[in-house]
């Protein structure tokens, strides 16, 4: 069994995991956060020896900052927590898909939270209402991976999914449906699979942040250049 089957294996054993609609955090008035998150502890994978030469300084930034999250973040935990804002967090060794992505951008002096939630208190309607709310929820909004699909496609950023995996350049977020619709986010790394013109992915599917092999282990529903 592969890498990413026994992630999605363990994933879906434990529907507590992708609480909302997406492997990311629900909101409290909709879901119960468990007494005691569900956690998974795991050991950072080696990665490919294979890099990809000639990134701008700010996707070497970013990708770097995400790599560093293979070293720090090894517990998965949906629950809904209030974190400060602007540049709230939870704490750095848990985390889900969504905070791969939110932390890694601030390497570049993105702040998702903050950018998310200026743009869905403006704009409100333009943005998924699979969960019940009414107003913006700056805890959580940034953390919700069909939120951050429908921020980049409005900044612009939605590029074409393709099955071609050269098509898919360093620094890009990627989008999947797992099995059962949950949705997932991921971005692609540096470092190229041995042998392949495919680049490794970060992500964290329930075993902590990861570098896997994984860009096309399932359905893309979203790819986003968000650096050039």
């Amino acid at each position: 069994m592969s890498k990413a089957a026994k992630h999605l294996r363990l994933l879906l054993a434990l529907p507590m995991l992708c609480l909302g609609a997406g492997c990311t955090p629900g909101p409290p008035q909709n879901f119960a956060a468990p007494t005691v998150p569900v956690v998974f502890a795991t050991t950072a994978v080696a990665a490919a020896p294979s890099r990809l030469p000639s990134l701008s300084p700010t996707v070497r930034k970013v990708l770097d900052n995400a790599v560093s999250l293979t070293r720090t973040t090894h517990i998965y935990d949906p629950a809904y927590v209030s974190i400060a804002y602007p540049n709230g967090d939870v704490p750095r060794e848990r985390g889900v898909c969504t905070d791969v992505i939110v932390r890694a951008f601030r390497a570049a002096h993105v702040d998702l939270q903050k950018t998310v939630h200026e743009d869905m208190s403006a704009h409100f309607a333009a943005y998924p209402t699979l969960w019940g709310l009414h107003r913006p929820d700056p805890n959580i909004d940034h953390r919700r991976v069909a939120n951050l699909m429908a921020y980049f496609k409005r900044q612009g950023q939605a590029v074409a999914i393709s099955a071609k995996p050269g098509d898919y350049r360093p620094g890009d977020v990627v989008a999947w449906e797992l099995p059962g619709g949950l949705r997932h986010i991921g971005l692609v790394s540096d470092h190229r699979v041995i042998g392949t013109n495919r680049c490794e992915m970060i992500h964290n599917i329930g075993a902590g942040t990861r570098l896997e092999d994984v860009l096309f282990a399932w359905k893309i529903t979203g790819h986003y250049r968000c650096f050039r």
